[in-house]
């Protein structure tokens, strides 16, 4: 049975972050809801310790909201490639929608607590992974004795939309990897002119290595509107202080133009993403103009995060502000 190969698209257009993880499974509907009926083209989740975003999905198609969905990302430690592998088919399937299998090796202390040692090669680590997911969802026979994976595995090939591998994406090293060997490359966090300067030419130098189309790059973008009481410093610290925090993400706003210390001065951080533009905050405008720079910077799908929002408003101020800024830029 023929697989349906990922389809390498222009521009996608505006999908939406779940702003929090659902510690119950229905409370994914609302969001599901807007993906299906308004101009959001993809409903995303990241990886989580609370729920599942696999099992999640899947609830929301069992209650009638079949859209297109994606993972960003989820972390290697926790799956092997076959069963990262089936986990995405199954969605699929269930979904009636293509899929984005995005993937990360996660941070190098949780791999420490998960595996017992960090990967000795990052990218080594994401090769083979990929490469794994990628034949075992092509149909093909893997045989992979890696020095970070083994599969030798067949996956039963199933009818279904396409599946996109992703990967996750903050340095030139991941973004040339993943021009070499993924679909699509999904950054979090990362301003406009950083996408347009560093990860855009590696990813296409990437891919021009391996003889392939450049992948997609999708960009997790963090947003909120200006409002009575609001301050756009705390809003961007409940949603990204953890991220802010991790060495990797410091050190690709650094690379960026952006000095955080959040151990020194996280407000002054927070403040400084902001006016690096790695945290969109604003009117309607600001917010649609900040946005536009994204796809001049050659991104192919802009994912809408209030996950601030969320944090200090609750779900339903997330889920209005989602359809705001829908309604001005989609």
């Amino acid at each position: 049975m023929s697989v349906p190969p990922a389809p390498v698209a222009p521009r996608t257009g505006y999908s939406v972050l779940m702003p929090f993880t659902p510690a119950r499974p229905e409370q994914i509907l609302p969001f599901a809801a807007l993906t299906q009926w308004s101009a959001a083209h993809r409903l995303w989740q990241g990886q989580s310790s609370v729920g599942d975003p696999h099992q999640t999905f899947a609830y929301a198609a069992a209650s009638g909201f079949h859209v297109p969905v994606g993972t960003g990302v989820t972390v290697m430690p926790l799956r092997h490639p076959f069963e990262a592998a089936l986990q995405a088919q199954s969605l699929a399937v269930a979904m009636g929608h293509p899929v984005v299998a995005g993937f990360g090796p996660g941070a190098g202390v949780f791999q420490r607590n998960m595996l017992g040692a960090p990967y000795r090669s990052q990218l080594g680590a994401c090769r083979e992974y990929v490469t794994a997911v990628r034949g075992l969802l092509d149909g093909e026979d893997v045989d992979l004795d890696g020095e970070f994976f083994r599969c030798r595995a067949t996956l039963p090939s199933l009818p279904r939309p396409a599946i996109e591998i992703g990967l996750g994406v903050l340095r030139p090293g991941m973004a040339r990897l993943a021009g070499e060997v993924a679909d699509t490359a999904i950054t979090w966090l990362t301003p406009a002119p950083y996408l347009r300067d560093v990860v855009v030419p590696a990813m296409r130098e990437g891919a021009a290595a391996a003889g392939r189309p450049v992948p997609r790059l999708v960009a997790i973008v963090p947003v909120a509107l200006d409002g009575p009481g609001r301050d756009p410093a705390a809003l961007a610290l409940a949603g990204n202080s953890g991220h802010m925090s991790m060495p990797h993400y410091a050190d690709m706003l650094r690379r960026s133009g952006i000095d955080v210390d959040m151990k020194a001065d996280p407000v002054a951080s927070a403040k400084a993403l902001i006016a690096g533009g790695g945290f969109l905050s604003g009117g309607p405008a600001e917010i649609s103009a900040g946005l536009e720079r994204y796809w001049e910077a050659g991104v192919d799908e802009i994912v809408l995060n209030v996950t601030g929002v969320h944090l200090t408003q609750g779900p339903r101020a997330a889920l209005k502000e989602l359809e705001e800024v829908l309604r001005e830029v989609a």
